[in-house]
């Protein structure tokens, strides 16, 4: 967080816009308030025992055009991750940098995760979170590693002002990460490859 993950999200920091003429329509560029735009992150033993956190997203290209939102990256630094549920402040940093580590995210040589958006589509369904109203596509970047990631959710543009959530499930392994997941480990030793992901984005343009 911020004090700058995937999650996660409230003052507003109108940074930036411009708008540009597009076939006639405009599009406006948007700034995410990277204090309060986050992914809450959970990841699950085997047992049901799970810890959970936040990490910061940040992104200064989302874009909006004729009223949807059309496309955007955003940035996710590993140095923002924090965890919520351990009892003591040592627990929690040895936690942090084990997920920083090669185990897992591999900050040293990768210190982003980044999302980029490819396509948005009124959304209809019940799956996710309530009240989703778009289906974001795009491709998500970790490890070096790019593939391609998909979620219902909903989007609010009201005058300068921009959010969205949404909630999904991220299956690690598929970026390389598999520590832990050899379903032969013992229970408490093995960590479920999917994470669930809450975003939680908040922006504006002046």
């Amino acid at each position: 967080m911020k004090k700058t993950v995937l999650v996660g999200t409230l003052a507003i920091a109108a940074l930036v816009w411009n708008c540009k003429e597009n076939e006639g329509v405009m599009a406006t560029t948007y700034v995410l308030d990277d204090t309060k735009s986050v992914a809450e992150w959970k990841g699950y033993l085997r047992t049901g025992y799970f810890n959970e956190g936040s990490i910061q997203i940040k992104s200064n290209n989302l874009t909006v055009q004729d009223g949807k939102v059309t496309g955007g990256t955003f940035s996710i630094p590993l140095s923002s991750i924090k965890n919520f549920n351990l009892p003591i402040d040592s627990l929690k940093q040895l936690l942090i940098h084990h997920l920083q580590s090669e185990d897992f995210f591999n900050m040293a040589l990768y210190p982003d995760l980044s999302y980029t958006i490819t396509s948005v589509a009124p959304y209809d369904g019940t799956v996710g979170i309530a009240g989703a109203n778009y289906q974001v596509n795009g491709n998500l970047t970790m490890l070096g590693k790019t593939n391609p990631v998909s979620f219902p959710a909903r989007i609010n543009l009201s005058n300068n002002d921009f959010t969205a959530e949404g909630t999904l499930k991220v299956n690690r392994t598929l970026w390389g990460i598999t520590y832990a997941s050899d379903p032969a480990l013992p229970d408490a030793s093995f960590i479920k490859p999917d994470i669930d992901i809450h975003l939680k984005l908040v922006g504006s343009h002046l």
